[in-house]
């Protein structure tokens, strides 16, 4: 018996022939676009980072003006102070060009500091102006030989509470525009305010009544 087949009409097989090719003109475009599509170029930033910026802040602790060394008179002394009329001071204990200070004395005693060369105002002698480094590599002003020290326990300008002291061992003493050491009885002056940088007053630790080798100051 033989089996029936069927045949497709002319119109089908037309109709047939168009939606083949059809589809596979489609499916040519399809490939073409996927394959010659481009990612789309990513960010420089990524999302939620804000950009670096094109050059650091200026400014800050590092570019703070060089340390001013001026003159203050009191009970017929005339002595050094920094451009805020805070009084510094010498200690007998250190040798010419060196400071003995260091770890608790430092933190009673701060040294006077300058991130430049330090200048003079008054009856100061430029001359007698220089620095030396310290442990920390901080640059420590001197006048005359002799390291420069504020004193913790003075309230600010126009106090010299640490004049006569013997903590640590040696005399404070305030320093006259000579170089020489003022042996004088001043606790308090007439600051001059000027345009000289002069840090921060330090807080006053407790200072203890002794006054031994090793320990506090009067």
């Amino acid at each position: 018996m033989r089996k029936s087949i069927k045949r497709m009409s002319a119109p089908a097989k037309v109709a047939t022939g168009v939606g083949g090719a059809v589809g596979v003109a489609l499916l040519a475009a399809a490939c073409s676009s996927a394959g010659s599509s481009t990612p789309a170029a990513s960010s420089s930033t990524p999302a939620g980072a804000s950009a670096p910026s094109s050059a650091p802040a200026s400014g800050g602790a590092g570019a703070s003006a060089a340390t001013v060394i001026k003159t203050a008179s009191s009970g017929g002394s005339t002595f050094l102070t920094d451009g805020s009329g805070r009084a510094v001071y010498l200690w007998v204990k250190d040798t010419s060009g060196m400071s003995a200070c260091t770890g608790a004395c430092a933190g009673a005693w701060p040294p006077v500091t300058s991130t430049g060369t330090a200048t003079a105002s008054g009856t100061a002698k430029a001359s007698d102006l220089g620095t030396i480094t310290r442990s920390d590599g901080t640059k420590q002003v001197t006048y005359d030989g002799h390291a420069l020290y504020y004193f913790s326990g003075d309230s600010g300008a126009g106090t010299a509470t640490g004049q006569g002291s013997d903590g640590f061992g040696a005399k404070w003493w305030l320093v006259a525009p000579s170089g020489s050491d003022v042996t004088g009885s001043v606790s308090s002056f007439t600051a001059a305010a000027s345009s000289g940088s002069g840090g921060a007053a330090p807080a006053a630790p407790a200072a203890p009544s002794s006054s031994s080798a090793g320990g506090g100051w009067s």
